[in-house]
């Protein structure tokens, strides 16, 4: 199923995954094939489980094949924030963990040989207001202190390395990056495949039930028996545990992709294969690739759409920081696709039941951490680690219903308030 994004035309497709068929027998059940659930099969198959993952489309379908590629580190919430929410110890280790997330994505793409135009030049956190620069310096003063390999970038530095004049100031992270995420994803799958994992592509799973001794994944042309079930479906989780569709807002990101940047611009505009979000509510994120071509995104309408013409704000955009790009390249692809957020802007870890794992809410940080999300739910389950996040009870969010309108009417005020910001 085509959703026109850049990455169908560049990443080599999957081959040698048929359906589930039959009634099949395994230590692990995995449900989603995005990129928590191909690390945790890659992981749990490398351990020596026998692992069966199913997926609804085809892995890489969802978010984890269609965001802006980039790898960057962290959470939302600044390290002193995280310790203070989930104490010293639990939230030091956490801090650690998520910050330095990005070497796991960029040891296995060297590890596996997975092809998918890697490049890590560091990820920008842009003020684009004078207003957001105490505490994007704050951020840095933390990150400092406790010997993470960050740079500050005043505003004649900033503009100089991105090659606008909009920013105002930037933190600059090292340990971030950027993939073609299909590909990345596409190539987990490979690996996991290759380390045993059985991976099932037009399966969607109707229903889950458990007896006595065992889980039961249903599809429609088979079953998978087994003790586990780990669920990683992110923001197109279903019906299937509706409390838990319930407990994230599947907020809607487009992209749209240019043709290669003229010789002149790809030397100018984030000439080092840095990725850039900029701060403030209602914002955008950007890269150039390794083929040269100008990646830029930002929150979007709640539905799907395809083609370019349907995200002007994101051209306009583009065209508001380099103005030069007018007239010098064409805008060829555009999609968009649900991301999970979470009320607390953390991802969320439940276990509802013995033997059921379900881990959400990457907030738009989910290449990094959904892959590191993977690795550490095979820890937890071999019982080699606790939780990378303290499992809590899965919380619907109250008039989840009228999500759409809640979304729209957010995106207005959010627009109105950056636009303060900046005046």
């Amino acid at each position: 199923m085509a959703i026109g994004s850049l990455y169908e035309t560049s990443s080599s497709p999957l081959s040698g995954i048929p359906p589930l068929t039959g009634d099949v027998r395994a230590d692990v059940a995995i449900i989603g094939g995005g990129l928590t659930g191909v690390s945790t099969a890659l992981h749990l198959a490398q351990q020596g489980a026998r692992v069966v993952l199913l997926e609804r489309h085809e892995p890489g379908w969802g978010a984890s094949g269609r965001n802006g590629g980039q790898v960057n580190p962290g959470l939302k919430p600044p390290p002193e924030e995280v310790e203070k929410d989930f104490g010293p110890e639990v939230g030091g280790r956490l801090a650690h963990l998520a910050w330095n997330a990005p070497d796991l994505v960029f040891e296995l793409i060297e590890r596996h040989g997975i092809a998918c135009d890697a490049i890590r030049g560091g990820t920008l956190r842009t003020a684009t207001a004078p207003s957001q620069i105490p505490a994007l310096r704050e951020l840095a003063d933390q990150c400092l202190a406790r010997g993470w390999p960050v740079s500050w970038l005043d505003e004649a530095a900033v503009q100089a390395r991105t090659g606008s004049p909009y920013h105002k100031a930037a933190l600059l992270d090292a340990r971030g990056g950027q993939v073609d995420p299909l590909a990345y994803t596409r190539g987990l799958t490979r690996a996991a495949m290759e380390a045993g994992a059985r991976i099932c592509s037009q399966s969607p799973v109707v229903r889950l039930r458990r007896s006595a001794r065992a889980w039961q994944a249903v599809t429609p042309q088979g079953s998978v028996t087994c003790d586990k079930v780990v669920v990683g479906t992110n923001g197109y989780s279903s019906s299937l545990i509706d409390p838990l569709r319930r407990s994230v807002i599947p907020v809607y990101s487009a992209i749209v992709s240019s043709t290669p940047l003229p010789q002149a611009l790809r030397e100018r505009i984030m000439a080092q294969g840095e990725v850039l979000y900029e701060l403030g509510i209602v914002t955008a994120y950007y890269r150039v690739d390794a083929q040269g071509r100008l990646l830029m995104g930002g929150r979007s309408f709640s539905h799907p759409a395809q083609g370019v013409a349907s995200f002007p704000f994101l051209t306009a955009h583009a065209e508001k920081l380099w103005p030069e790009l007018g007239g010098a390249v064409s805008w060829t692809h555009g999609w968009n696709g649900q991301l999970a957020m979470t009320l607390d802007h953390y991802p969320h870890w439940h276990e509802p039941q013995p033997g059921l794992v379900a881990a959400l809410g990457y907030n738009g940080r989910g290449v990094a951490l959904a892959t590191l999300t993977g690795q550490e739910i095979a820890r937890y389950l071999a019982g080699e680690a606790s939780p990378l996040f303290p499992f809590t009870p899965i919380r619907p969010v109250p008039f989840h219903r009228f999500w759409r309108m809640g979304v729209a009417a957010g995106i207005v005020w959010g627009r109105l308030r950056d636009r303060l910001a900046g005046a």
